[in-house]
């Protein structure tokens, strides 16, 4: 029985894996500048702002307030006509992306608030631009932050891939949904439970070893 269920795990968790690593890298590559726009455009920062920063603040609060399962099944139509259907872990990767975005944006915009001011002074006396100050100033010395941001927004990402088999989406929640669950087949369940967590904690461990290892300080 368990040599049965082997072939299943794996297959199930090569799917969340595809989801996970492509909705965070498409995630990242907007997100990471919304937080740069969100903390340069506030109040007092380098690039401010008001009516940018808080309209861009208030659609990202938005999206973050939908619950993950109802933005999956609201946004169907749009799914479909990204990926041409609303079913499997491609089409659960748009939702993914969707949820992800405002997410980072957040925990990047924290992690910039973190950077002493001073620093950022200090280039400015020197005539840095700020594009300058983002690329040479807050990016480098919000690194550890943000990496232990973007851990756990990987981390999120693995239960939502999970809550994405509900409707069809692949991967280890929907393993343990057709497999486990509506076969009565409590082995899956548990198999599929302890995969998801070795996951977390693998994901957790080389978010903190990379995050210890860019911290100068």
């Amino acid at each position: 029985m368990f040599a049965e269920i082997i072939p299943l795990l794996s297959k199930a968790l090569g799917e969340t894996i595809y989801m996970v690593v492509v909705s965070m890298a498409i995630a990242s590559a907007i997100g990471v500048p919304l937080g740069v726009l969100l903390h340069t455009t506030a109040k007092g920062q380098i690039l401010e702002n008001i009516f940018i920063n808080q309209t861009i603040g208030s659609v990202v609060n938005a999206v973050r307030s939908i619950p993950f399962i109802i933005l999956m099944v609201a946004i169907i139509p749009l799914t479909r006509f990204i990926v041409g259907s609303a079913i499997g872990t491609t089409a659960a990767i748009v939702p993914l992306v969707i949820a992800s975005i405002p997410f980072i944006g957040r925990q990047v915009e924290t992690s910039l608030k973190e950077v002493p001011s001073g620093l950022v002074e200090a280039a400015l006396a020197m005539g840095a631009t700020p594009f300058q100050i983002i690329s040479k100033v807050l990016l480098p010395e919000a690194m550890p932050g943000i990496v232990s941001q973007l851990t756990t927004v990987i981390i999120a990402l693995v239960g939502e891939s999970a809550m994405a088999g509900a409707i069809g989406g692949g991967g280890l929640g929907d393993l343990a949904i057709r497999y486990g669950y509506q076969r009565f087949r409590p082995e899956v369940m548990l198999a599929t439970v302890v995969v998801l967590i070795v996951l977390v904690q693998l994901v957790q461990f080389i978010g903190n070893s990379l995050a210890k290892k860019l911290d100068k300080r």
